[in-house]
């Protein structure tokens, strides 16, 4: 069993740059649907890193059950290099790289090596889809396709599409993320699109209350959780996500929707501090399994 849909036709190879945590998942979603997936990283020492956690995502879903296939069938359907010529025989390719504009347009500048018909496909979580496409010769081929963090487990992708989308191009993407088992929530490009500005301002709100006394972070997060059905409190989301991500998309909100979306100090202090969630051991709370 994988988690296609049988009545989508996937890309038969998909590319992820950036192998990180996010990109990671994105391959894991598209390894156990079928497809051959291409990670192509910076330098060796991350090609090294991002197949082995890609690997141990895709180990976990054959413990799990939610795969028929063996570790060695999925491992067989998986490359991952250093060269971005790779991308040239895949379907869709996907940037993974770090919430920064600048970054983000130097990645997708790469990837133009894709085959005329490909489409190209941003995980940015608050970036402007227009003014990434801008780096592109044909926008009409590039829309977001924001993922959530764990990938494996959540169902949700948000589908971005910029002024110069087309249609074609939308609705193959609202396919292949049907194709591998989730919901698609098509939203135009706006700041922050539709999770992020609503998750960003709840988090940010409850930040402020505790940063002002008003209730302890479990008292803040039992409040949501319990009360509002919230399967995780938003202090607790935000050190899963990780804080310096949170401050980022915080500071790109303020700067083009005003100050409903200025970062609380609390959370410049625990980022400069270096208290950045689940990731480095503490932030809203303890992880000591970080590093793990």
């Amino acid at each position: 069993m994988t988690t296609r849909s049988p009545h989508v036709r996937l890309p038969e190879a998909i590319g992820v740059l950036g192998g990180g945590v996010m990109g990671a998942g994105i391959a894991h979603a598209f390894l156990v649907s079928g497809c051959l997936v291409q990670v192509v990283e910076r330098d060796e020492e991350q090609r090294v890193a991002a197949s082995a956690r890609v690997l141990r995502s895709a180990a976990a879903s054959v413990e799990r059950g939610s795969t028929t296939e063996s570790l060695d069938a999925l491992a067989g359907r998986l490359a991952v290099g250093t060269d971005d010529a790779a991308f040239a025989g895949c379907g869709l390719v996907i940037e993974a790289v770090p919430e920064v504009a600048e970054l983000k347009i130097e990645s997708l500048v790469r990837i133009r090596v894709v085959a005329p018909g490909a489409i190209i496909a941003s995980n940015t979580s608050s970036i402007s889809i227009d003014e990434l496409g801008a780096a592109l010769d044909d926008a009409s081929r590039f829309l977001g396709l924001h993922f959530f963090n764990p990938v494996p487990a959540s169902k949700l992708v948000e589908v971005v599409r910029g002024a110069a989308t087309s249609q074609q191009t939308l609705d193959a993407a609202q396919d292949w993320v049907a194709g591998i088992g989730k919901r698609a929530v098509t939203v135009r490009d706006a700041p922050g699109f539709a999770s992020s500005r609503l998750g960003v301002a709840l988090g940010l709100e409850a930040i402020r209350m505790l940063e002002h006394g008003v209730a302890s972070a479990q008292d803040i997060d039992a409040a949501m959780e319990l009360g509002y059905r919230h399967p995780v409190g938003p202090l607790k989301l935000t050190d899963i996500v990780g804080l310096d991500v949170r401050l980022g998309i915080a500071e790109y909100l303020h700067e083009k929707l005003g100050e409903r979306f200025a970062p609380p100090q609390l959370l410049r202090d625990k980022v400069a501090a270096g208290e950045l969630g689940r990731k480095s051991g503490r932030g809203f709370y303890e992880w000591p399994e970080a590093g793990a």
